[in-house]
């Protein structure tokens, strides 16, 4: 009964950013006709049960069950000797107790016609790091579908691009089917849209003599037209391969994708992606929400955390991006505030668009259970050369590391499997497999690959007992800065609060040139002729213009710290040592944008008068309130809110009362931010002496702290010094390859345990809504009410 190609309804909407859909509703027959007057109460009664059994089956954007046949019309058999192989494709990978599966689409080739079917493999030979090559009898391991007992070619049912979910015990693959069949149901159907629909089929584990196999279940309905009435709109929906997702309650999700026409119009509009899920036996239904057009190639995961579904696509503008759900696809939000458009999707010449290894887990021996996902995506090089090495990229929804490389391959699109060691038969395992490119051929070669990744399974471990060390560092500073104040701690200062949103910190891990940053992330960079020098938690920069530079936007292909163009807060623990002479103000803190930073978007300065400015793009500083004394702790603080309003803040007070205002364009995204001084060619810098600041503990969250955050913790007394242990072995993590110094990542064997002195950590809830990006900054009148307080302004005053 669950082996059935069914009738899926579409949506006919579609929103950006928040992107939503609505399906129609399909009549499946006529209205009832009059009743006769003698029928009875009881005939009356069973007519109207099933009259609301066939609504709920056929309600808007479900696939309902039709009456079975005796007999399956449509078999799975093995080919013959004399077809072909042509190409593996669709890769997924599978657990079914203690045993791993590999299941591929594998085209095949007989007198210049070409078919589809599916293979799939136990992996047995599993060797460390050791890509192998799989489905070398692809001809016994590949099953394809006919129709009837006909032994005739033009007989078989194209499958492709399978996608796979493991419920139990028993195996579920979603594919698309091409079929004279289904035609032949599509009415007055186009010619290729009538032909296609969506097949899922139940599958099972069998021993063959001493051999273990997949064995896919007879479909026992006939193939059916997918479209319905809602022809008019979708001219193609397909799954995506690779694997679909169980939820926690049991439903099943598999990403498809789809091609609609405009309405009123004939022409295609762009792909774009969304799920099928199957919460039980009797219906499946599509989503009505998708994503924006021009995504294609999606991959799901239920994020645990926040009890929702997650999709990342590959999109036509060159980046990949990640949607969330919360209601199964009603609709998807665009998560610009922690992963969307991180990584790129080169697509260019012969390269095309992918699809990604994409699943969530909990690794062994990880001490705070931490829920993460792992992500294995081609990283391409810059220039010249299109082959695509596959990386491996570890994240939990805040941090982002590129773990390294899984082989040397030209890859395209891959499936991951992690296997904990806590069950069966107490092996953990990290498993990859994926496409091999041949040349520069769009078109996968034969071979696919699977690789053992032990010695990427060890570094993940150690990058996340860093990211758990940094927590407890920043913990431990929030908790003594409260007591030192004789305020009661409470929860306030647990890691999961103060950590929520801190993306990176830098503290006093500097050398030469580099600044690096505590979470294994983004490393900011000092230029070789500025005055820099490392003190407890920081650096002092001496000399006009000497400054770190943390780059956003200069990191290459994928941009760990994306979010930056809609929102962030940027906080650092600063003393000033002396003014300038002068009528030219001393950059602290802020923020460029262009191509190769060429344009300020917004700055928090000081003067010779002792007194604070903030620049607002080309407009011309407003000077406010005063520094204080020289050679005192301060407590810093720019932020991005909303997507277009910037605003400084210090000792918890706001900076006048003023706020930058952004521009709706996306041309001028962050560059970079710039701490302690813009790194530009001031006048009198080669007066060394003249200007020095010490910039300790910089905190970088994704998401703007509220006032009563900024204003919770003044750390500017504080001098407390939290010594951690930190990893000593490992090879390096980089945030992009090929790139300079400021691209560079970490490097396991260079970290060690640096002391950390007081500063500011928060806490809220991360969001990852919000629209807009960073461009043109002009300047505007405080919105929320706050009140000027000697120069500056008192967040939340009445």
């Amino acid at each position: 009964m669950l082996s059935r190609v069914a009738a899926v309804k579409a949506p006919n909407k579609h929103n950006r950013r928040r992107v939503t859909g609505s399906s129609g509703r399909r009549r499946e027959g006529r209205e009832s006709e009059r009743q006769r007057s003698n029928m009875s109460r009881h005939l009356f009664y069973s007519a109207m049960l099933l009259l609301l059994v066939v609504m709920m089956c056929c309600g808007s954007g479900a696939a309902g069950v039709e009456e079975q046949p005796a007999d399956p019309q449509f078999k799975w058999k093995g080919i013959t000797g004399d077809e072909k192989l042509d190409s593996l494709g669709a890769p997924s990978v599978l657990k079914v107790g203690n045993d791993v599966f590999a299941v591929a689409e594998a085209q095949w080739k007989k007198d210049d016609v070409s078919f589809t079917g599916i293979s799939s493999q136990l992996l047995t030979k599993k060797t460390a790091n050791t890509p192998e090559e799989l489905f070398s009898d692809a001809l016994k391991e590949t099953r394809v579908l006919e129709e009837g007992a006909s032994k005739d070619a033009n007989k078989r049912v194209d499958v492709s691009r399978p996608t796979t979910a493991v419920k139990g015990s028993d195996i579920y693959m979603l594919a698309g089917v091409y079929t004279n069949k289904v035609a032949a149901s599509g009415q007055n159907a186009k010619p290729d849209s009538a032909q296609l629909g969506l097949l899922l089929v139940k599958g099972s584990v069998s021993v063959d003599g001493n051999k273990k196999k997949i064995d896919w279940k007879d479909t026992e309905s006939p193939p059916q037209g997918l479209f319905g009435t809602q022809l008019d709109f979708w001219t193609r929906l397909i799954g995506s391969g690779g694997s679909g997702v169980k939820m926690e309650d049991g439903t099943l999700v598999f990403p498809v994708e789809g091609t609609k026409t405009a309405e009123g119009s004939e022409e295609d509009v762009k792909t774009v992606s969304l799920i099928v899920y199957f919460p039980d036996n009797a219906s499946w239904t599509l989503s009505k929400g998708m994503s924006d057009g021009g995504c294609s190639d999606p991959s799901v995961v239920e994020w645990e955390k926040d009890k929702k579904l997650m999709m990342m696509t590959a999109c036509n503008d060159g980046r990949r991006r990640v949607y969330e759900s919360g209601d199964k696809g009603e609709e998807w939000t665009e998560a610009l505030g922690t992963l969307s458009r991180v990584w790129g999707n080169k697509h260019e010449g012969n390269v095309k668009s992918v699809g990604s290894g994409l699943i969530t887990a909990k690794i062994d021996g990880v001490e705070d259970n931490r829920n993460v996902m792992l992500v294995t995506l081609p990283v391409y090089a810059e220039k010249g050369n299109e082959k695509g090495k596959l990386h491996l990229w570890l994240t939990d929804n805040t941090h982002i590391a590129d773990i390294g490389p899984v082989s040397d391959d030209d890859a395209a699109t891959s499936s991951l499997l992690y296997k904990s060691g806590k069950s069966g038969d107490k092996k953990e395992e990290l498993i990859a497999l994926y496409e091999k490119r041949k040349g520069n051929d769009v078109k996968p070669s034969p071979g696919m690959i699977s690789v053992l990744l032990t010695e990427q399974l060890q570094r993940v471990k150690k990058v996340l007992a860093t990211w758990k060390k940094v927590d407890e560092r920043v913990s431990q500073l929030c908790t003594s800065l409260i007591a030192a104040k004789n305020r009661p701690t409470g929860n306030a200062c647990s890691a999961d609060k103060i950590t929520d949103g801190l993306v990176g910190f830098l503290s006093g891990n500097f050398s030469d040139g580099i600044w690096k940053e505590e979470y294994l992330g983004v490393n900011a960079t000092i230029a070789e002729n500025d005055g820099a020098e490392q003190v407890d938690s920081g650096v002092k920069f001496t000399g006009r213009g000497a400054g770190a530079q943390w780059p956003v936007g200069r990191q290459g292909e994928n941009q760990l710290y994306h979010f930056a163009n809609y929102k962030f807060t940027l906080v650092a623990t600063v003393s000033i040592h002396n003014v300038p002479e002068g009528n030219t103000p001393i950059p602290l803190m802020g923020v460029r944008a262009g191509s190769n930073g060429e344009n300020k978007l917004m700055e928090f300065s000081y003067s010779s008068e002792k007194k604070w400015q903030v620049l607002c793009s080309d407009e011309n500083p407003k000077e406010l309130g005063s520094i204080g004394e020289t050679d005192t702790t301060q407590h810093v603080v720019i932020l991005l809110r909303n997507g277009n309003q910037g605003t400084a803040y210090v000792d918890g007070q706001r900076v006048g009362n003023a706020q930058c205002a952004l521009g709706n364009g996306e041309s001028n995204d962050i560059s970079r931010f710039y701490i302690g001084g813009d790194g530009g060619s001031a006048e009198n810098k080669e007066n060394r002496e003249g200007v020095s600041v010490t910039v300790t503990n910089v905190l970088l969250y994704n998401r703007p702290l509220d006032d009563s955050e900024i204003r919770v913790l003044n750390p500017n007394k504080a001098n407390i010094q939290v010594q951690v242990e930190r990893p000593v072995e490992g090879d390096a993590i980089q945030s992009s390859p090929g790139g300079g110094k400021e691209e560079q990542g970490q490097s396991l064997e260079s970290s060690r345990a640096d002391g950390v002195s007081a500063s500011t950590v928060s806490s809220a809830k991360t969001s990852s809504g919000g629209e807009g990006s960073a461009t043109q900054l002009v300047k505007e009148e405080s919105s929320d009410g706050s009140k000027n307080v000697g120069g500056a302004s008192s967040p939340g005053s009445d």
